[in-house]
């Protein structure tokens, strides 16, 4: 993997060094990344298939709410709309960062015209398309197979995932600063998945928490992102209940930001 990895980037690294523009220098570290993806078979399913089993546990776990007033259909889309973000975007970068660091790839690359901007998301392109991706093929499904509704509110499901990305990106980078190797990287994620499962409205809708429970999540990083998602679905939310959570999702942006700044790791931990 090693070698792989030094191959593939060092073409990325000669771009950055003959002077391109930024948006070549992000495509470059793009199809570099993205190549690393398709090689690494781990990565790979969890990108690809581990989505699609988690939607299957989401609609076990959805279906005692049958007959309430939540509507199934659009909760599973919710739900699996926000798995995505998890497994794809979070985990996958989390792993990816840490690799990078520890095989003196993200400094190799610094020494180049890049900035530091440019790496994070370089290296987060593909992730961020897959999962986009993911998601519109999981509306269509829902819409196709499920008898679901389209969006009612296209706009605000375009923004919470995209919002959800940026966040997801953020934390993943804040993550790997923590993260000492790859196989740790399992470790280390596993209580913000847990977290945001659970409490963020991806298993369980809120509505059905007690509401001391519901105030308490509604403070989650995943909060926020998941609201403007149900809301662009499924329509119904208030200005204000929308400038809510997307204060919350800014304000989890911003701090992920900065423990990004401050204490993000460009060189093997040792």
């Amino acid at each position: 993997m090693t070698t792989t990895t030094t191959t593939t980037t060092s073409g990325a690294v000669a771009t950055a060094k003959a002077g391109t523009t930024a948006p070549g220098r992000l495509a470059a570290l793009g199809r570099a990344e993205l190549t690393l993806l398709v090689r690494n078979r781990t990565a790979l399913f969890v990108a690809m298939l581990m989505p699609v089993g988690m939607v299957g546990v989401l609609r076990s776990s959805l279906g005692g709410l049958d007959g309430t007033e939540v509507d199934v259909n659009d909760a599973l889309l919710t739900g699996g709309m926000g798995m995505v973000l998890i497994l794809v975007v979070y985990l996958n970068l989390t792993s990816a960062f840490t690799a990078r660091r520890e095989e003196l790839v993200l400094k190799r690359l610094r020494t180049g015209e890049v900035s530091d901007l440019e790496i994070l998301a370089g290296t987060a392109l593909p992730a961020a398309a897959v999962a986009l991706a993911q998601c519109a093929l999981l509306l269509v499904a829902g819409v196709a197979l499920l008898d679901a509704d389209g969006p009612r509110r296209p706009e605000l499901l375009v923004a919470g995932l995209l919002m959800g990305t940026v966040l997801m990106t953020a934390l993943a980078a804040a993550t790997s600063a923590v993260t000492r190797t790859v196989e740790s990287a399992q470790i280390t994620t596993m209580p913000l998945f847990l977290i945001s499962a659970f409490g963020s409205g991806l298993f369980l809708p809120l509505e059905v928490l007690p509401d001391r429970i519901a105030s308490v999540c509604q403070l989650l990083p995943m909060t926020g992102v998941m609201r403007l998602v149900q809301a662009g679905l499924e329509g119904g939310a208030d200005a204000t209940e929308l400038a809510g959570v997307a204060v919350n999702a800014l304000a989890w942006s911003v701090i992920s930001v900065f423990a990004v700044r401050r204490w993000f790791r460009w060189e093997p931990r040792r």
